[in-house]
């Protein structure tokens, strides 16, 4: 296959089709963050970066030899994390750049696939737009299914679908519960809770140096009822979690970010896509 990946991060699309055995002819990336261009590279040298997503009219690539086209858009302005401004703020509006992009290949070739992810707390009116736009209903898998977190997500594919009375839906079912616990992805220490809260990009970016402050910044969070459950408890200290742990959150191997710090590691984690969902997601394309 011939793969576009857009807003490519830490290329889990790449490493889900390799690890379920579909071939890749060639993978071309766009992406601008510099120490996700440098892990993508690191573990798949021949990736063809192509630069920024909204200069795509510049791309020189074969459009109609793309098979498989790949989306994460930004999805700040549609989070409950977020401020809320919707599909249209500055940057989930991305979105439609991939639109864009995808109505462009598929007047050349109106057999491409795609995958387009987002977060599961994003609005019904977002929703809805962004549904019509692709001309199908996302499948919300939440990766708790499959991994030690709890993450909820919408997932706009044309792999396979099904057409109910009034509207085609993404046919993707649920992946079997693998029965994965926090503590089970633990280097050591304890956890009280059953699930690590979803694994964000800034998480405690501006604490993990000070384990002081970040004991202090948790204990409060939890007396005032907002605590957040990603954190271990360790000869009576609590703890960040540790680079491979926030690696296993995600399903990728342990060292799989071992040429990042942990900030950066945290940050393509954080906004990046679980590998199991995905490997789930493309074990239904047709490999005829």
């Amino acid at each position: 296959m011939t793969i576009l990946s857009l807003f490519n991060g830490m290329n889990t699309g790449r490493q889900a089709l390799e690890n379920i055995g579909i071939k890749v002819d060639k993978y071309y990336s766009s992406e601008i963050k510099p120490y996700a261009i440098e892990l993508t590279q690191h573990h798949f040298p021949d990736t063809i970066q192509i630069g920024d997503v909204a200069k795509w009219r510049e791309w020189d690539i074969n459009w109609q030899s793309i098979d498989l086209v790949l989306s994460g858009s930004p999805c700040q302005d549609l989070s409950a994390a977020g401020k809320r401004a919707g599909i249209n703020g500055s940057k989930s509006s991305l979105f439609f750049v991939f639109v864009d992009i995808l109505n462009h290949i598929k007047g050349l070739n109106p057999k491409v696939l795609f995958l387009q992810e987002n977060v599961g707390s994003a609005s019904k009116l977002d929703v809805g737009i962004m549904s019509r736009a692709l001309g199908v209903y996302p499948v919300r898998i939440n990766s708790k299914l499959v991994t030690a977190q709890l993450r909820d997500r919408y997932y706009w594919s044309n792999i396979r679908t099904k057409k109910t009375m009034f509207d085609l839906v993404t046919d993707i079912p649920q992946p079997k519960d693998r029965g994965i616990m926090f503590k089970d992805i633990l280097e050591s220490g304890i956890t009280k809770f059953k699930k690590s809260d979803c694994l964000i990009e800034n998480a405690y970016k501006d604490l993990y140096k000070d384990m002081d402050k970040f004991k202090a910044f948790i204990l409060k969070k939890e007396k005032d009822g907002f605590g957040r459950k990603n954190y271990v408890i360790e000869k009576e200290n609590v703890r960040n979690l540790t680079k491979t742990e926030f690696c296993r959150l995600q399903g990728f191997s342990d060292n799989y970010c071992d040429i990042l710090t942990i900030q950066k590691t945290i940050s393509l984690l954080g906004d990046g896509w679980t590998l199991p969902i995905i490997e789930h997601i493309f074990s239904f394309i047709d490999k005829k």
